[in-house]
This record gives structure tokens, C-alpha cells and sequence, in this order.
């Protein structure tokens, strides 16, 4: 995207209100960014996968982790932030050409409004449209919108509408990368007595006992959670308090060490510094939308020191 385009969009968007700014720049690899900032917080957003790079609640440290061997490229998802996965999560069922967890998270997304809150906070709404190389992976005649809101608590909702005449089937996650002081001495609660699919043992059906810890690759998909899941850190002294709703399953992962080293963009030891709490509709989770119904993923997130 050129600079012409980018001062349209800002024409058309940005935010200049007193303590509650919003700005469209060109980032990395051309890709355009988005600033926002508030009394509240600040966060950037990059338009390719409307992916949030970073949220920094007032008087916090950031939250969400990026790696600093993230690629910046067009086509190319983005490693760290908050990765969209979007109509599909994992390998796509019948076709293992098309990419894991959609396409949506490597194509540009359009803005659909930008608002200043009444209460500080802000809100911007994004949406997007079939492309030449996308077209055959939608479900026919359906919309997606995300819808980001900005302020001492970040929200993320996902609306999928099916405007067709067949019931659609739809997975989908929001794969947030935390950023924690170190994730062998962290503890995620909410998720005692539940059970999960291990896909490192090819999905085997096993059961969570007291509090999630990581000292080894871990990447479940636990099945029939509602309860907040709550990130204990005690080396950052806080509290990440995660909220959802149109969810009934959460991914855990980190790929620690080995996996790490092959993935080429988690940075020297990153895994150290991160882990995946993905809100989700994964595994036995899938929706079934109906025609001329919607489905509403959304996710909060608190950070409490």
C-alpha cells in the first residue's frame, strides 16, 4: 500500500481527539499500521490480519508478546501479537493444500469505522472480502467483521454471519501470544478437571490436574471450558484475567526449545517469554451456523498486578 492510499485511509479514519488519538502509518514491509492511543492505553495494529501487535494498559508493561525475528511480508503471518484464525483452526479438513488455520490472518483487511468512547477507550471494526487467491476457501455468501476496543481492558470479538441457504461449519480462534517473565514459573489457572486433546500424542484424551504449567512443548486443545482463565506471573507481578463467550475451547501452547529452534522467527529463546491462551471454537467445538444466523466470538482481557 502506497502513501496515497495510506493518507486516504487516514482522511477517512484516524482519530484526533484530546487523549484519544488514532493514526494509519506505513510499517514494516509496506505493510500499514495502525497507532492508536488514549488516556487508557496504547496498541498497534497491523492491517494485514488486523493482527494486534501490542496493548499497553496505562502504567503496565505490555501484554501481548511480538518475537523480534517477526517477518514483516505480505502473505506472510506475523509471529507473536494476536494472530486471527479464521473459518477453519488446524489443518483444513478435506483439502491439506489450503494453509493452516485460515487465510485470513495473511490477507489485508478493510476498516470498517473508528470511534473515540465515551468512557476513554477506542473502537475500530474491520472486515473483510474474498480475493482471487482466497475465493474458493469461503463458505458461500457469508461476511466476516473483528471488532477491537482499546482501553484498560482489551476486547476482540469475531461476528460471522451466514447470509446463505445452507448451514455453514466454522472454526476459528483468536491465538493470543502473552508476553510472561518466564513461562517455566508461570500458572494458568481455570482449566482444573478439564479434559483436552494432547496433539502432541495425536490428539490423545487426557485430563488437567490443579494449575497448567510449561516445562516441555505443550500444545492441547481443552474441551467444554467457560471459566475465566486466569495467568499467574508472579516474576511481572500481575494477573492476566481472560474472559469469553461463543467459546468452548482454549489452546494451550508453547513449542519450547527444540520446536522453537526449527520455527526460524521466535527469536533467540522467545519461548521463554511467551505463551498461547487461545479463546477458540476447535475440535469438538465447531459451530454450526444456520442460515441467516450469527455467531459472536469474544474475548477480554485484564491485566491486575
Amino acid at each position: 500500500m502506497n502513501s496515497t492510499d495510506i493518507q486516504i485511509l487516514n482522511e477517512k479514519f484516524s482519530l484526533h481527539e484530546d487523549n484519544n488519538s488514532l493514526h494509519i502509518k506505513q510499517g514494516q514491509g509496506d505493510i500499514p499500521l495502525i497507532e492508536i492511543k488514549n488516556i487508557q492505553a496504547s496498541a498497534l495494529i497491523s492491517l494485514q490480519g488486523a493482527h494486534l501487535l501490542s496493548w499497553i494498559p496505562a502504567g503496565e508493561e505490555e501484554v501481548i508478546w511480538l518475537s523480534q525475528d517477526a517477518v514483516y511480508k505480505n502473505g506472510k503471518s506475523i509471529r507473536g501479537g494476536i494472530p486471527l484464525c479464521w473459518p477453519w483452526f488446524g489443518a483444513h479438513q478435506s483439502n491439506p493444500d489450503y494453509p493452516a488455520h485460515g487465510f485470513v490472518r495473511t490477507s489485508m483487511w478493510q476498516i470498517l469505522a473508528t470511534e473515540a468512547l465515551q468512557d476513554g477507550s477506542t473502537r475500530i471494526s474491520f472486515t473483510i472480502e474474498p480475493e482471487l487467491n482466497t475465493e474458493t476457501m469461503w463458505f458461500p455468501a457469508s461476511t466476516v467483521q473483528l471488532v477491537i476496543t482499546i482501553g484498560s481492558k482489551l476486547e476482540l470479538e469475531i461476528i460471522t454471519h451466514n447470509n446463505g441457504d445452507k448451514a455453514i461449519t466454522l472454526g476459528q480462534a483468536l491465538h493470543t501470544y502473552f508476553k510472561v517473565s518466564d513461562v517455566s514459573t508461570v500458572f494458568l489457572h481455570g482449566l482444573d478437571h478439564t479434559d483436552y486433546l494432547d496433539k502432541l500424542e495425536n490428539f490423545k484424551r487426557k485430563r488437567q490436574f490443579g494449575p497448567v504449567t510449561i516445562s516441555e512443548e505443550v500444545d492441547r486443545i481443552y474441551l467444554d471450558t467457560f471459566n475465566d482463565c486466569i495467568i499467574e506471573d508472579k516474576g511481572l507481578n500481575r494477573s492476566i484475567i481472560i474472559k469469553k463467550s461463543g467459546s468452548h475451547s482454549t489452546v494451550v501452547w508453547n513449542p519450547w526449545q527444540d520446536t522453537a529452534a526449527k520455527m526460524g522467527d521466535l527469536g533467540e529463546d522467545g519461548y521463554k517469554a511467551m505463551l498461547c491462551v487461545e479463546s477458540s471454537n476447535a475440535a469438538e467445538d465447531v459451530v454450526i451456523i444456520e442460515p441467516g444466523k450469527v455467531h459472536q466470538l469474544w474475548v477480554q482481557y485484564d491485566v491486575q498486578s
